[in-house]
C-alpha cells in the first residue's frame, strides 16, 4: 500500500485543482457554467472528499468508489468535447435556456476550451486509480 499511496495521492491533486478551477472561473471570473460543464462538476466535486479520505486513511475502497465518478465525469467530458469540434449534431445539444454547450468562448493555456481540460482531468484520475487499484490487489 506504502508503494501505490503517491498514485492516490495524485488522483486526489488533480480533482483539488480541477474543482479549484472550476470554482475559480464561476465565482471569481463570473463565468456562468454550461449545464453539461454543471455535469462534469457534479462528477468531479465528490472526487475531491472521496479521494480525500481515501489518502487519509489510506483505503483502497476509496479508489473503487471514485473510479466510477472518474468514468462518469470522463465520459460526459468527451461527449462536450465532440459537440465542441461539431461531431455530434447541434440537436443534440442538452443545454436549454442559458449559456451553450456548443458555443465555449472560454480558453486557457494558449487557446484549451475548459471541457478538453475537464477530460484530462477525468482521464488522469481515472489512469492513476487504475494504477492504484492494480498495485493494491496484490
Amino acid at each position: 500500500m506504502k508503494q501505490a499511496w503517491p498514485l492516490l495521492l495524485g488522483a486526489w491533486l488533480v480533482a483539488v485543482i480541477a474543482t479549484a478551477g472550476a470554482l475559480f472561473i464561476g465565482e471569481i471570473m463570473l463565468m456562468v457554467p454550461c449545464q453539461l460543464c454543471w455535469y462534469q462538476r457534479i462528477f468531479m466535486f465528490p472526487l475531491v472528499l472521496v479521494l480525500g479520505m481515501a489518502c487519509y486513511s489510506q483505503d483502497r475502497r476509496g479508489a473503487i468508489y471514485a473510479l466510477p465518478l472518474a468514468l462518469g465525469g470522463a465520459a460526459i467530458a468527451v461527449y462536450h468535447c465532440l459537440l465542441l469540434v461539431g461531431l455530434i449534431p447541434k440537436a443534440w445539444i442538452p443545454c436549454g435556456a442559458g449559456v451553450s454547450c456548443a458555443d465555449q468562448k472560454l480558453e486557457i493555456l494558449n487557446g484549451i476550451p475548459i471541457p478538453w481540460l475537464s477530460l484530462a482531468a477525468f482521464a488522469a484520475i481515472a489512469v492513476l486509480l487504475l494504477m492504484f487499484l492494480r498495485k493494491t490487489s496484490r
